[in-house]
């Protein structure tokens, strides 16, 4: 399916840093919770995350992502997920975060 360029930019996705990860046992698949600050209008926000096979909870802290930030919440058990961080299968489809290649300010939007 092919779109347009106005389709794309309905998707708000942007970069923020982890500020805390959690354990989230009620979830159905192994996950996360994050807590995500993508600074100015936007302010932190919460998602659950199924990446826990790649990363510990320690080394996820301080690291930036993409995510769609302009989704509607999205109930997961007991769980609020505010934003949807973004991520691709490995080879054996376990999730490889996406985020940039070097540091760049929180909020920035993907164009």
């Amino acid at each position: 399916m092919t779109i347009g360029y106005d389709d794309f930019a309905k998707l708000d996705i942007r970069v923020g840093t982890i500020l805390a990860v959690d354990p989230f046992p009620e979830a159905r698949k192994p996950a996360y919770k994050l807590t995500v600050d993508f600074g100015g209008d936007i302010g932190t926000k919460r998602s659950s995350a199924q990446i826990t096979a790649l990363y510990a909870a320690d080394s996820l802290v301080g690291r930036q992502v993409l995510a769609v930030v302009n989704f509607p919440p999205k109930r997961i058990g007991p769980f609020t997920s505010e934003v949807l961080c973004l991520g691709v299968p490995d080879a054996d489809g376990a999730v490889v975060l996406v985020g940039p290649e070097r540091a760049v300010p929180n909020g920035g939007q993907l164009y």
